[in-house]
């Protein structure tokens, strides 16, 4: 399998805009975001919410 091309990139995004619709879209990118941020925070120990940090203060 080679690398994705411009049409293979833009045809999978028409899909996914069919599949989803135009007003569903930056819903679920901001929540992809956050997921995203959360598991960087995550990976490098800084989790605010984290019950350990909360039970020390």
């Amino acid at each position: 399998m080679g690398r994705l091309g411009t049409t293979e990139i833009i045809i999978i995004l028409v899909i996914i805009l069919l599949l989803f619709g135009g007003k569903k879209i930056p819903e679920l990118m901001r929540g992809l975001g956050r997921g995203m941020k959360e598991f960087k925070d995550a990976s490098k120990g800084d989790v605010p919410d984290s019950p350990e940090k909360t039970e020390n203060k």
